[in-house]
């Protein structure tokens, strides 16, 4: 069949045709309006916890992000609470923000416990811009002395100051709603709240209120879960009691790894890190060990697996309401696996995973939580900071379901709301000098391509680490001898090369002194020196 042909209109009509047919080629291409943001933080989550990086937990509503999305396989977090919630809100490394350590004044600038007049959040910047900025969940960096999500930028905002708690009846449970404390009980909350719902709760709650104020929004959803004390519902735990968990972690290990592989999440050359010499082998261990672990895994894939539901509660309410499409959601957790408490792990109360109990996963379960990556929250190895990471925009990210391995970190979140919500990041704020961002934007990396950077650099209680390209220079405890590793051979850290490419661990080591002086890493406040070098797997069974 031959085509039909069109004569060409003549006079006004014809320019107006041309026009148009330059400009629908650009407008079909074009990018879409500045979305809406949600950035959603877990709390303890280590980098295989979740299905679609490994786990055996079934995480349908996350896994459904990352098919629509994309994942990030080489995302960091600082690898502990308080420094990586400093760095995400900021764009800045979390000793520039003021928080080094974690919520004590430690008396120096790097270490002042809350956030400094020297760093913006992003919920400050994207008001500026016009959006509606909302908050649930976890807060900690710094309430206690005076520095609240509501007086740093966010309108709406349902927050707990530390966390530690799921139930009303908790010991620490202690809420605030836009600024104000209020009672456990109070009228306003549903009755006998569980906190993950509740988050989600009231998030979708600010949600309809930025759309009532015909606003975009922006809402930092900082789940406690699945950080200790361990709680669910009784019912959830049930999911996975005398179940799975009883095949121990020696074999879970092997199949999260062999899941990894198989879905091209890691290279296979990367050996799997060898379980601990801490750590027993779980055929060792008599049924009624073996039995207590069990529940303890248990109550912890319960939390993992509820936030999970959580999850698909707030994506199901965008897509009733029409705001899927255009909303950047961004998933990450704030450290890796959580091995405090040692090898044995706590299970304590009449009752475990309910509000008078307390349960620690512990370093043999942590093992697990971080396959194939070495050690845990607090150090700057793999396992410490490597984080899982989905982004999901079906209106601004064409590709599905692939991977990108740029390295990224929490502070290029900034940047990237940034970039993406029309805002300008400022040099001044109330009247005081604000220090660049630090981070790029990932915008290139929602594409086809790759982010430009020169380095990423890491510091917590002595542990300390570089990353430039492939290579990563990193030491455990501030006496430790340093250890240098080409991540794109050996990303499980089994092969020092320090001796060997002495020059290279050298240059890199240079750069971190460069940092750590620029940053306010140094100095280090004398109560860290004599912390710095603690194992944490000795730490009090309180720590954060």
């Amino acid at each position: 069949m031959k085509p039909t042909i069109v004569s060409a209109p003549s006079g006004p009509v014809r320019w107006l045709a041309l026009v148009l047919g330059l400009c629908l080629p650009l407008l079909a291409t074009a990018a879409p309006e500045r979305p809406n943001i949600i950035v959603i933080l877990a709390d303890d989550m280590g980098y295989s916890d979740i299905s679609c990086f490994g786990s055996e937990i079934p995480t349908p509503h996350l896994d459904s992000l990352a098919h629509d999305g994309l994942r990030f396989t080489q995302f960091y977090n600082t690898g502990r609470c308080c420094p990586t919630r400093a760095a995400l809100l900021t764009g800045l490394y979390s000793h520039e923000a003021g928080i080094g350590r974690m919520i004590a004044d430690d008396g120096l600038p790097g270490y002042q416990g809350h956030l400094n007049d020297s760093c913006v959040t992003m919920a400050q910047v994207l008001r500026e811009a016009g959006y509606f900025t909302a908050m649930t969940g976890k807060w900690h960096v710094g309430q206690n002395h005076g520095v609240s999500p509501h007086n740093r930028g966010f309108d709406r905002n349902l927050t707990a100051p530390e966390g530690g708690f799921y139930y009303p009846e908790g010991a620490r449970a202690e809420l605030y709603l836009n600024g104000g404390k209020i009672a456990n009980d109070d009228p306003r909350l549903p009755k006998h709240w569980y906190s993950t719902d509740l988050w989600t709760q009231f998030g979708i709650k600010f949600i309809d209120e930025a759309t009532a104020a015909k606003k975009p929004f922006f809402l930092y959803l900082a789940f406690n879960a699945p950080h200790f004390p361990l709680q669910a519902p009784p019912e959830d735990i049930a999911r996975f009691r005398h179940g799975i968990y009883t095949n121990g972690w020696d074999k879970l290990r092997e199949a999260r790894y062999a899941r990894q592989q198989a879905m091209g999440l890691i290279d296979p050359q990367w050996a799997l890190s060898p379980r601990p010499p801490e750590v027993k082998a779980w055929d060792s261990l008599t049924p009624e060990q073996q039995d207590r672990f069990d529940q303890i895994m248990s109550i912890y894939a319960a939390c993992v697996w509820h936030l999970d539901q959580e999850v698909g509660v707030l994506t199901q309410a965008l897509k009733e309401r029409g705001l899927l499409d255009n909303t950047l959601i961004l998933f990450m957790s704030d450290n890796g696996g959580n091995a405090e408490s040692g090898p044995n792990g706590r299970l304590e109360g009449a009752h475990p995973g309910a509000a008078d109990s307390t349960v620690f996963c512990g370093q043999s379960w942590a093992t697990l939580e971080n396959t194939p990556f070495r050690l845990y929250k607090h150090f700057n190895h793999e396992g410490g900071i490597a984080s899982p990471f989905i982004a999901h925009w079906p209106a601004g990210i064409s590709a599905k379901n692939e991977f990108r391995t740029d390295s990224a970190h929490v502070v290029d979140v900034m940047a990237t709301v940034v970039d993406l919500g029309g805002a300008t990041y400022p040099k001044e704020f109330n009247g005081k000098t604000i220090l660049p961002m630090e981070g790029r934007s990932l915008r290139p990396a929602f594409g086809t391509q790759t982010i430009a950077r020169d380095a990423l650099f890491w510091e917590h209680e002595g542990n300390a680490a570089v990353r430039v390209g492939d290579w990563k220079l990193v030491r455990r405890g501030a006496k430790g001898g340093w250890e240098l590793y080409d991540m794109k051979a050996d990303r499980t850290e089994l092969h020092n090369l320090a001796a060997s490419q002495s020059a290279k661990a050298g240059e890199l080591l240079a750069l971190w002194e460069a940092w750590a002086n620029r940053t306010h890493v140094l100095p280090m406040p004398e109560s860290k020196r004599a912390r710095q070098n603690q194992n944490a797997n000795a730490r009090p069974a309180g720590a954060e």
